[in-house]
């Protein structure tokens, strides 16, 4: 009776697994979910799910997978363009039904897009756009980076006064960084047009890199007052680095980007003035909305923003 009593209960628990939607996790598409019946798969890669915003944003597009029932296979590119590249060859050839990617390379990624065409399988941008000349991209969602970089400006510009030197830790190969710095430009320019950029630096968004890469800002440019990290990595390592000298919390302002647990702390503490927020996990369930639009037959507008805010003590 027992040994009946438990596979009753695992014949239950497979019937309540096929009325959902599933989603799996791995390095492979090929070691995917199995789209449940008449639902769909979309095949998901990201550049990198170490990052905290990548996993929010993961998390809202499972959550907003399951509402619909589809299957979402979703890998990690680790910041290696071959692999993202193959990462949607493996998607094309099990025929998922849609692709989503967060492009590492966002112009050597085209030629991949192409072969998505090709096999008639619609390709979908989330968080960071191709720039491609070649691949077509039904639908970009993103932050509205533009308007999250002057938000960011708005804070340096209250932190700093009307004058002032102020530095950027870049990262000027990513699409959505440079939309970002754009927009910290203009954000200057409208709000304090006193306060220049004396360094625009090349720190990877990576939390080392950028810790050097202040270290050299602050030898460069003493009277520096301000820094906009592009990252919540890059404002961590400009806060390290300010520390390091010996510099007092708040006597250069930090402005980093996402408001990560980590980052928020450090502006509760003072080693950080604020932050530009986004909200991955919207971005995530929004991106499983416009897939879920076309679909349904509808055309998505080319770019879906989600607008940034501010995170300060």
């Amino acid at each position: 009776m027992k040994s009946t009593a438990l596979l009753c209960a695992a014949l239950c628990a497979v019937l309540t697994a096929c009325s959902n939607g599933a989603s799996s996790s791995s390095s492979s598409p090929s070691a995917g979910a199995a789209a449940p019946k008449g639902g769909k798969t979309i095949g998901v890669s990201i550049q990198n799910r170490e990052a905290q915003f990548y996993q929010s944003m993961e998390s809202g597009m499972k959550a907003e997978a399951a509402k619909y029932g589809y299957a979402l296979v979703v890998v990690d590119a680790n910041r290696d363009n071959a692999k993202q590249q193959s990462q949607v060859e493996d998607f094309i050839s099990t025929k998922v039904d849609a692709i989503v990617l967060t492009p590492y390379d966002s112009t050597a990624i085209g030629s991949a897009i192409v072969e998505a065409n090709k096999a008639g399988i619609p390709v979908f941008t989330a968080d960071i756009a191709s720039t491609a000349k070649q691949g077509r991209v039904v639908a970009h969602i993103a932050s509205d980076n533009v308007q999250g970089g002057m938000e960011a400006a708005k804070l340096i510009c209250k932190a700093v006064g009307a004058t002032g030197q102020v530095a950027i830790l870049d990262e000027p190969e990513v699409t959505s960084v440079q939309d970002r710095v754009r927009g910290f430009k203009q954000g200057l320019a409208a709000n304090c047009p006193g306060v220049k950029v004396v360094a625009d630096v090349d720190a990877g968004g990576e939390r080392a890199k950028a810790d050097s890469s202040m270290g050299d800002v602050l030898q460069s440019n003493p009277g520096v007052k301000g820094v906009f990290g592009i990252n919540d990595d890059s404002a961590l390592g400009a806060a390290s680095a300010i520390k390091a000298a010996g510099i007092a919390n708040g006597k250069i302002a930090v402005v980093g980007y996402d408001a990560t647990p980590e980052a928020r702390a450090a502006i509760k503490s003072g080693a950080m003035y604020g932050d530009a927020i986004q909200y991955p996990d919207k971005i995530g369930a929004l991106t499983i909305d416009t897939i879920h639009d076309y679909f349904a037959g509808k055309k998505p507008a080319p770019v879906v923003h989600v607008p940034v805010g501010t995170f300060t003590r």
